[in-house]
């Protein structure tokens, strides 16, 4: 008989708090959604239109074969080496994605077999659970220092010798931090040591005023790098589905492998419009960075005058905070409540992992005013000891 896996860790939550909203809609509340990290900003116009140039091109309907991807390989690797300095072989160390969450969970299967150890932190995106659950692997999770970086020479020495990847994610989600390079270098020594290959997650690179380093442009990276990329966030483009893989010859060659009986590649219009955003000039992304910036500053302030001290990160769309002094530590319900009384929807920490308990975050996906009015609502709802969570 049929039996259905059970929901992966985080899916639970996000489903409550997809119900709570729908409940406080149902009830005619006004919802301001910051609980879901998609850009509110449009996409670049040169994308769009490269889009609407492949619907009227016949040559684009059919089904897009490896040969067909190249184009998009080579913009994709030209981009890299004009950014990093480093160079990289659009045959053999690049590969088209249908986006970066659907590459990293084909990796970890295509590079690792079931029962082999995989290496993340305790905070993460959603989908790095599910995606270790997928493929079989045994995650160790490893604990966040202030710094919000892992130590990985807490890493017990049987846990790294069982191990096949160590995954990394900066700039983070859910909690905005910065890996400097020399975090990076530890850990590709770490990955050397241990013959691990690191995966590092980078779609909130453009989300930072000062540019953001790439373990696989270090010494050594291309040995055992593979790094995922993104145009959900850079170019506000999360529907199109689109992303591309770099880095390590042999991880890609599996990574392909595994794919090749289960997917075709993006459409070709979308790889079209993907090769028009990575030429937008860095002075556009810069723009945008400055906005994400502001919008940081604007959230912490506001809050700060709500009585709720909430750290400034120095990148991303996003702020990761303990919950209020008084408030017990039980996210789930009060976000709950809070979208309840307010309208404002909050992801709770949870959903993060076994570190995200007792914090939020908040996706400052909204103009400075409405975060302004969602901070003054936020500072009512504490005020008023509305939440009494469930015993």
């Amino acid at each position: 008989m049929f039996r259905s896996r059970r929901t992966p860790p985080g899916g639970g939550v996000f489903l409550e708090m997809d119900a709570a909203k729908a409940e406080a809609r149902a009830r005619g509340l006004e919802v301001v959604d910051l609980s879901i990290g998609a850009s509110d900003l449009p996409p670049p116009p040169e994308a769009l239109q490269a889009l609407r140039e492949a619907l009227d091109d016949p040559t684009t309907y059919g089904y897009c074969l490896r040969s067909g991807t190249q184009p998009l390989l080579e913009a994709a690797t030209a981009w890299y080496a004009e950014r990093y300095g480093v160079r990289l072989d659009p045959r053999r160390e690049a590969l088209v994605l249908i986006g970066s969450q659907e590459g990293l969970a084909h990796l970890l299967m295509a590079v690792a077999d079931p029962g082999d150890g995989l290496l993340m932190c305790e905070v993460a995106y959603p989908s790095y659970f599910g995606a270790a659950r997928v493929a079989g692997l045994a995650a160790h999770l490893m604990p966040l220092g202030q710094d919000l970086l892992p130590r990985l020479e807490a890493v017990p020495e049987a846990v790294a010798r069982r191990a096949k990847v160590l995954l990394l994610n900066y700039p983070n989600n859910p909690t905005a931090a910065l890996a400097p390079t020399e975090f990076f270098a530890e850990a590709l020594a770490f990955c050397r040591r241990y013959d691990l290959l690191l995966i590092h997650d980078n779609p909130y690179l453009d989300q930072a005023l000062t540019p953001t380093p790439s373990p696989l442009a270090l010494p050594g990276g291309r040995e055992r790098v593979v790094e995922l990329f993104s145009f959900s966030k850079s170019y506000h483009l999360a529907g199109f589905r689109l992303g591309f893989a770099l880095g390590n010859a042999e991880a890609i060659a599996s990574l392909e492998a595994l794919k090749a009986p289960i997917d075709f590649n993006p459409y070709l219009g979308i790889q079209r419009m993907g090769i028009a955003a990575l030429r937008i000039p860095p002075e556009r992304l810069r723009a945008d960075a400055e906005l994400w910036a502001r919008r940081r500053q604007v959230m912490v302030e506001a809050l700060a005058e709500q009585g709720w001290a909430v750290p400034l990160p120095a990148a991303g769309m996003y702020l990761w905070a303990k919950l209020p002094p008084g408030i017990p530590s039980d996210d789930l319900a009060f976000t709950k409540a809070l979208v309840g009384h307010t309208g404002v929807a909050l992801a709770p920490g949870q959903a993060f992992g076994p570190g995200g308990v007792g914090h939020v975050r908040f996706a400052l996906v909204q103009p400075e005013a409405v975060l302004r009015q969602s901070a003054a609502r936020i500072g009512a709802f504490l005020r008023s000891g509305s939440f009494s969570p469930t015993p």
